[in-house]
C-alpha cells in the first residue's frame, strides 16, 4: 500500500474510532496487580492505580534496587481489546533521548575527539544562522544544557499546524523530513536570548549535538548510541529507529487527544515516523532497559568521573524544583531526595526515569495516554513513600 493510500486508511480508521475511544477511556480501567511481589513498593503500586483512574489508558513501571527489580502494570494497551499493559512493552520514550545523546558527546570529549568549549559552528558550519542566531557564539555545552537560545522547532506555529492538529498529525504523521528541515524551521524565528544569558529548554540544541556526534564520528548518532551504550549494556528493548513506523512487540497502543485539553476525542497515534523528533526524541525503550541505563551512567560505568561530574553540573531551569545539567535532571523530592534522570512525552505517550546519585535505586514509568495522570506521583510514592 502507497503512504497515501496507508494514511487515508488510518485517518479514516481513526476518525470512526476516535468517539469510541474517548468514551472507553472515561470508564474505569482494571488494574493489574505488580508481576513481582516486593516489599516496600505499596505506594508506589496505589500511585499508579491512581494514574489509571485519572484517565490513563495504561501504565507500565519498573523499580531496580541493587540487584532487585520490581515491576507492575495497570489499566489496559488497548482500550478497544481490553489487552492489558505489559511489563516487557516497548514505548516512545521522547526526550530521555536527549540522555543518550549527551552520554556520547561526553563519551566523544573524554576520548579528546571534541571539547564541550567547542562552537557549534566548528562542527557545523553555517547550520546556525539567521534572525540573530550565529553558531560561532554557541558552545556544545550551551546545546546541552539548553543555554544557547536558539529557538525551539517545536514551538513554530507552521510546525505545530502541520504536525500537532489532528488534521496535521493524520496527514504529515509519516513525513520524512531531514533534519535540515526541522533546523531550517527554527532558524526562521528569533533565537529565546543571547548565548549564555537564561535557561530555554529546545529540541533544536539536540538535533545539533546529534549531527555533531555525526560529525565527529562519521556516523549516524544512532548507530554510535547503539555501539557505545545499546550493545554495552544489553539493552534488547532499545533502539533508534529510523523512519519505522510501528513500535516493536510487545507493545502496547498510544493514545492521544492531539489538543491542549483533557476532553475531547481520542485518537489512536501509534503509528508514526520518529525521524523528526531526531536526536531530540526519536528513540524506542522499555522500563527495564532504562532502569538499567541510568542505573549504569550514574553508578560510573559509561563516563569517567570528570565527564560525569560535567553532566550533574546543573544551571536553573524552568522548574523550580529541577535543574538541568548536560541531557540531565537534578530533581529534589518533596522529602528531600535528589533523582537524576529525564522525562519525556511524544503523541501518546508519556514516559519519565529516574535513579539516585548512586544509580542504585532507579525507576521508569510509561503512560500511554498524554493528556492525564502524573509521573511525578509515582516517583514521589517510590522516592518518599507518598
Amino acid at each position: 500500500m502507497s503512504r497515501r493510500a496507508r494514511t487515508a486508511a488510518l485517518t479514516a480508521a481513526t476518525a470512526a474510532t476516535a468517539v469510541a475511544l474517548s468514551a472507553a477511556l472515561t470508564a474505569p480501567a482494571v488494574a493489574a496487580g505488580p508481576v513481582a511481589a516486593a516489599a516496600g513498593h505499596d505506594a508506589t503500586e496505589q500511585a499508579v492505580r491512581a494514574a489509571v483512574a485519572d484517565g490513563v489508558p495504561g501504565v507500565t513501571v519498573t523499580v531496580r534496587r541493587g540487584h532487585g527489580t520490581w515491576a507492575a502494570t495497570a489499566g489496559v494497551g488497548n482500550p478497544k481489546t481490553g489487552t492489558p499493559r505489559s511489563v516487557r512493552d516497548h514505548y516512545r520514550i521522547a526526550s530521555i533521548t536527549k540522555t543518550f545523546v549527551a552520554t556520547v558527546v561526553l563519551q566523544l570529549e573524554a576520548e579528546g575527539r571534541l571539547s564541550l568549549d567547542d562552537t557549534v559552528e566548528k562542527w557545523l558550519p553555517g547550520a546556525v544562522r539567521g534572525n540573530g542566531h550565529d553558531g560561532a557564539r554557541i558552545t556544545i555545552r550551551q546545546l546541552l544544557n539548553h543555554t544557547s537560545g536558539i529557538f525551539d522547532y517545536l514551538e513554530d506555529p507552521g510546525f505545530q499546524q502541520t504536525y500537532m492538529t489532528p488534521d496535521g498529525f493524520m496527514k504529515h504523521r509519516f513525513d520524512e523530513a531531514a533534519p535540515e528541515d526541522m533546523l531550517a524551521i527554527a532558524m526562521k524565528n528569533r533565537p529565546y536570548f543571547e548565548p549564555g544569558a537564561s535557561f530555554a529548554y529546545s529540541n533544536t540544541n539536540y538535533l545539533l549535538a546529534a549531527r555533531v556526534i555525526e560529525k565527529a564520528t562519521g556516523n549516524d548518532y544512532g548507530d554510535e548510541i547503539d555501539r557505545r551504550i545499546i550493545v554495552p549494556l544489553h539493552l534488547t528493548s532499545t533502539s533508534v529507529p529510523t523512519t519505522r513506523v510501528t513500535l516493536p512487540r510487545p507493545s502496547s497502543r498510544a493514545y492521544s487527544k492531539l489538543a491542549k485539553t483533557d476532553t475531547g476525542p481520542t485518537y489512536d497515534v501509534t503509528e508514526l515516523n520518529p525521524r523528526l523528533a531526531y536526536g531530540s526524541g526519536q528513540m524506542v525503550s522499555s522500563s527495564a532497559d532504562l532502569t538499567r541505563f541510568y542505573s549504569a551512567l550514574l553508578g560510573g560505568r559509561l563516563l569517567p568521573r570528570e565527564q560525569l561530574k560535567e553532566m550533574k553540573t546543573t544551571v536553573e531551569s524552568s522548574r523550580e524544583t529541577s535543574r538541568y545539567g548536560l541531557g540531565l535532571v537534578d530533581r529534589k523530592l518533596s522529602c528531600g531526595v535528589h533523582v537524576w534522570g529525564h522525562d519525556g512525552g511524544i503523541y501518546g505517550s508519556n514516559s519519565d526515569a529516574v535513579t539516585t546519585g548512586n544509580g542504585r535505586n532507579s525507576l521508569a514509568v510509561n503512560f500511554n495516554g498524554d493528556w492525564s495522570g502524573s509521573t511525578d506521583a509515582i516517583i514521589e510514592a517510590e522516592f518518599c513513600g507518598r
